[in-house]
């Protein structure tokens, strides 16, 4: 079995910042598969298509990153582990393990769909090592550091009709409703993200960040944890199939650079001053 995640670790940490990518993974194992609709799966809808190679940078500019291997449709990395919705607005949410598209479409044949035993050895499987190595990653860097932020990176495509009949922002950060992450952390991303030049941005709508963010983030004990959404045109072409260099390089020079340069200039004065950084 291939390893559930990929690790990429600078030599020295720049920042107290971890960049986690758990829906950009592509691998469905074979016995899963074989019981699937290979017509809707086939081009592997739902994945965040590129964003280990948009944020790439990162590792250059001393931030680590965890990024997951398998599709979120074996296991969504990003969902509550027991199954308990995120939302309650009557949006489509897809399972822990899903078993539908975000436009409704079966993913497997019928009666072939995993049973409550299957979900559960995905969790051991898929789920909790990725989980646990994020809780591991992050108590390094506090350890080191003093506090730590963990960043949560995702895309969407521009219009999901099985989700919202608007497309959607360009930006779209998420904290849980300001619970996730200090005070001065979401004023220092919001003010960065509000001030690009380049797409419509919002803040907790129509995502405030999924289990990951609300799991990991606990300002009470200096981890603090953010979500950015990304809508694939900003780094993909116009019909989000491919990876377009240009786009994503003014991305990455416009609004992710100075984004995580902002963040982790005040994070590194938190630490130096061994403030305990409060909401």
């Amino acid at each position: 079995m291939e390893s559930i995640y990929r690790l990429h670790i600078p030599e020295k940490i720049k920042y107290p910042i971890l960049v986690s990518i758990p829906h950009a993974g592509t691998i469905i194992p074979d016995e899963i598969n074989a019981r699937m609709n290979q017509d809707v799966i086939s081009i592997l809808e739902d994945t965040d298509w590129y964003v280990d190679r948009l944020y790439q940078f990162c590792h250059h500019e001393g931030i680590p990153m965890i990024i997951a291997n398998y599709h979120r449709w074996v296991i969504d990395l990003n969902r509550n582990p027991d199954n308990q919705s995120l939302y309650n607005d009557g949006r489509v949410i897809t399972e822990l393990c899903p078993t539908k598209t975000f436009n409704n479409e079966a993913l497997y044949h019928s009666g072939k769909e995993p049973d409550k035993n299957e979900i559960e050895n995905r969790k051991e499987t898929f789920y909790k090592p990725y989980h646990n190595k994020i809780q591991e990653l992050l108590n390094e860097i506090k350890n080191q550091f003093g506090l730590a932020l963990l960043f949560d990176a995702h895309s969407i495509k521009k219009q999901v009709p099985g989700i919202s009949k608007k497309p959607f922002p360009d930006f779209i950060l998420g904290d849980n409703d300001n619970k996730s992450a200090a005070k001065e952390i979401i004023v220092i991303a919001d003010k960065t993200l509000s001030s690009n030049n380049i797409g419509l941005y919002t803040h907790n709508h129509p995502f405030k960040g999924g289990q990951i963010t609300r799991s990991f983030g606990d300002p009470s004990n200096n981890i603090h944890a953010l979500q950015l959404e990304m809508a694939k045109v900003n780094y993909m072409n116009d019909d989000e199939t491919k990876y377009d260099c240009d786009r994503a390089e003014k991305i990455q020079k416009e609004l992710l650079s100075p984004l995580f340069s902002s963040l982790g200039k005040y994070m590194l004065e938190m630490s130096e001053k061994s403030d305990t950084i409060s909401r």
